[in-house]
């Protein structure tokens, strides 16, 4: 049997690693992605960390994980805002070309919720939503094993799900929607904009520990939103566990406890004993090992 390789292909750096059969990774390269220089210099980036980190080794399978908007049963990424000038590019093509052995593509968002689902928070559970908030807002729901991508690929992506339709909008997704409040992009956005707090979002939770009532009121908004959406999600979907990661949950206790009570201020009383939420487990790594379980 052969190696199992997954590509995790982010706007800064791109990551290919084999991992094992209990979601181990056995070895990774990094580089970062140079999109400036055109989807197909990237392209050729990849297959040589692909041949360098097989060499010598039969692969079995290649997944990848990528930005959306894509489309994982045609393997074309359309026009991901972080990757600019990769428009309808066929990158499972290209590869299966190279190659010769069965390339599939994923959603990032749902290629960790795949990960978490099998290795991390939602181990043993039969049905996993994962919730990524970080510059933006994503999400991936994954069910008996298995990623549910919708009719055209784009199942999961919470980050344009109206949650005020008078709201504002920081992003290039609908007016009020869950990323124009929650993510961490719109916190550090709305505190410049309103306080004159500048440093993001980091500086906002470092202001938050400190006591500081007008930074408060931001993050509040901020789990208040977030809070909704996971209610939305909890009466459409009924997940057995949240798993939930990215980079502005690193603040910890600052939004989990609130957070927690505010999902069951908005969902059905019979409900709300059952929802769990967890942080995520797998971090950074999620991707690239959700990756090499496609196929």
């Amino acid at each position: 049997m052969g190696i199992q390789i997954g590509v995790d292909l982010g706007g800064t750096n791109v990551r290919v690693a084999t991992v094992d059969g209990q979601g181990t990774i056995e070895q990774m390269l990094q580089e970062k992605t140079e999109v400036e220089k055109g989807y197909e210099y990237t392209i050729e980036k990849i297959i040589r960390m692909i041949e360098k980190i097989s060499e010598g080794k039969e692969i079995d399978r290649i997944g990848i994980g990528a930005p959306g908007p894509l489309d994982p049963r045609k393997g074309v990424i359309l026009s991901p805002p972080n990757l600019p000038g990769w428009e309808e590019v066929p990158i499972v093509k290209e590869l299966e070309g190279h190659f010769s052995v069965r390339v599939q593509l994923e959603n990032d968002a749902n290629v960790a919720a795949l990960a978490e689902a099998k290795f991390g928070a939602g181990k043993g559970k039969e049905s996993v939503f994962y919730i990524t908030v970080s510059t933006g807002v994503g999400g991936g729901f994954v069910f008996n094993g298995t990623v549910f991508s919708g009719a055209h690929g784009y199942a999961g992506e919470i980050g344009n799900m109206i949650i005020n339709p008078n709201g504002y909008q920081y992003s290039n997704l609908n007016k009020g929607s869950l990323e124009s409040y929650a993510s961490g992009t719109a916190i550090g956005k709305r505190a410049l904009e309103l306080y004159g707090i500048e440093g993001g979002s980091e500086r906002v939770f470092e202001l938050v520990s400190a006591g500081d009532e007008q930074a408060l009121r931001i993050v509040n908004e901020a789990i208040d939103y977030l809070a909704m959406g996971i209610a939305n999600l909890a009466h459409v979907l009924n997940p057995e566990v949240f798993v939930i990661g990215g980079g502005v949950m690193n603040a910890g206790e600052l939004i989990w406890v609130p957070l927690q009570e505010r999902v069951s201020d908005y969902l059905f009383p019979g409900l709300a004993p059952h929802l769990q939420m967890r942080p995520a487990e797998l971090k950074g790594d999620a991707g690239v090992i959700g990756a090499s379980l496609l196929g």
